[in-house]
């Protein structure tokens, strides 16, 4: 359920990726507009505005934001070919390190008011460079058309060859192959 709910099977270009990264940016200066203006239209009426007021519109403008920010980064991880549930919890582990690192010691912080330190920033940088400019992985079969092209088409799996993602991963991550134990 989760790769469908965040993408982690799905596979994403570079082109798609970018666009889908501007096509986000406008929907969320949209939808920071229409919370503003809301609360300004709230404040002009003579009602007193209040945090209270902007907080569950900013909460669900910065959980959507989150879900296709996540979505858009694990759909480009696989494009890759790499593993977005290795690559995603390993990212933010090392923000994290990077946070606690700039916080108990601030003389290794980017300034007075950042939370951060410059490997955190180079690592975010590399990894946006990456999905940005990273070029597409095999994946295992070809996505190009076949249009004159003298390869012929991968022959399709049988029933007993075809596992899904899931055991796949498992078996790579530990090392095992399920169900193709040989003796």
């Amino acid at each position: 359920m989760l790769g469908f709910l965040f993408g982690f099977n799905a596979r994403l270009g570079r082109l798609h990726f970018f666009l889908a990264t501007i096509a986000l940016a406008v929907v969320m200066t949209a939808i920071c507009y229409a919370i503003a203006s809301t609360l300004m239209q709230s404040s002009y009426s003579g009602a007193v505005s209040t945090a209270v007021q902007m907080t569950w519109p900013v909460i669900g403008a910065v959980l959507f934001f989150g879900w296709v920010t996540f979505t858009l980064q694990s759909m480009r991880i696989r494009d890759i070919g790499w593993d977005p549930v290795c690559v995603i919890p390993a990212w933010i582990a090392i923000l994290i390190v990077d946070k606690l690192v700039a916080s108990k010691i601030p003389a290794w912080s980017l300034g007075h008011d950042q939370h951060g330190t410059i490997v955190g920033a180079a690592i975010n940088l590399v990894i946006l460079l990456a999905l940005m400019f990273w070029p597409s992985g095999d994946g295992g079969y070809d996505d190009s058309p076949t249009y004159g092209s003298t390869q012929k088409p991968a022959k399709p799996l049988s029933r007993k060859d075809a596992t899904s993602p899931a055991a796949e991963r498992l078996a790579r991550v530990s090392g095992a192959e399920f169900g193709n134990r040989r003796y």
